[in-house]
């Protein structure tokens, strides 16, 4: 069993503070960026454009993960103290809400430049696992998003939280959501499943959703929303969704890749 009393903060400058969750972001960003220009773009126009395109992304994660934070997960909060939606700094980011950003960001993107939408949203299905892996990692230093009690060997004591020893969720999402999401798409991608637009969309979308609805399982739900319909917590909601989505999606362009 381990105890987890990490800093959140890394590195601090006299009063200037960075803490490890926004490293999070900046590193997933960072390495998804160099990889995709540098091995997962084969389309020139595509790479051509990819540099002007990160700054939609950037933007589209940060307004879309606020956002969701705000209408899924705390309204009722943020509706009686509306100017705190902009003080990102203090906490309180959305994952779907960010993947919604991504696609406005990218539908918008793509349409402005006469190209695909889709042929973004692989190259961003392809990397996000590796900012998923960061994000989890930084949940997990932050000692936010912990699972529920257990007596497991690798259970892990969050000191800032209680004294009760807990399923390490975060490291949980990190392993599926990250490294094996990430595996299990580049492997795809290798068998010719970018050959059509949309198709590793769809299967980042179903796999992504699999892994967190079970996940949500060992994870304790947000305390200002706790279990809803059917005893589902709110992520495994917007998981289903998403799910259904991924799974129409796949449908619609595995028939193109049949036709093909």
């Amino acid at each position: 069993m381990f105890i987890n009393n990490f800093d959140p903060v890394a590195i601090q400058i006299f009063s200037v503070e960075i803490r490890w969750y926004s490293l999070a972001y900046i590193a997933g960003i960072l390495i998804g960026w160099v990889l995709s220009k540098r091995i997962f773009i084969s389309n020139f126009h595509i790479k051509e454009k990819f540099d002007d395109f990160i700054t939609y992304l950037i933007l589209g994660i940060i307004i879309g993960g606020r956002l969701g934070y705000v209408f899924f997960y705390n309204f009722n909060y943020y509706f009686d103290n509306f100017f705190e939606i902009f003080m990102i700094w203090q906490g309180g980011m959305s994952f779907h809400g960010g993947l919604v950003g991504v696609i406005v960001a990218s539908y918008w993107f793509a349409k402005k430049n006469n190209q695909n939408p889709f042929e973004y949203l692989d190259i961003i299905s392809l990397v996000a696992p590796i900012g998923i892996f960061f994000g989890r990692i930084a949940n997990f230093i932050n000692s936010e998003l912990y699972g529920t009690e257990t007596s497991l060997p690798w259970a892990v004591k969050f000191i800032r939280v209680d004294n009760l020893f807990r399923h390490p969720s975060q490291l949980y999402e990190a392993f599926f959501e990250g490294i094996v999401l990430f595996i299990i798409l580049v492997i795809l991608r290798n068998k010719g499943f970018m050959k059509i637009p949309g198709l590793i969309s769809s299967l980042f979308l179903i796999f992504y959703s699999i892994f967190r609805f079970i996940i949500e399982l060992f994870r304790v739900p947000d305390e200002q929303l706790g279990y809803l319909f059917f005893n589902l917590t709110m992520g495994q909601i917007i998981s289903f969704i998403f799910l259904l989505i991924g799974i129409y999606l796949f449908i619609i362009k595995h028939e193109q890749k049949k036709n093909l």
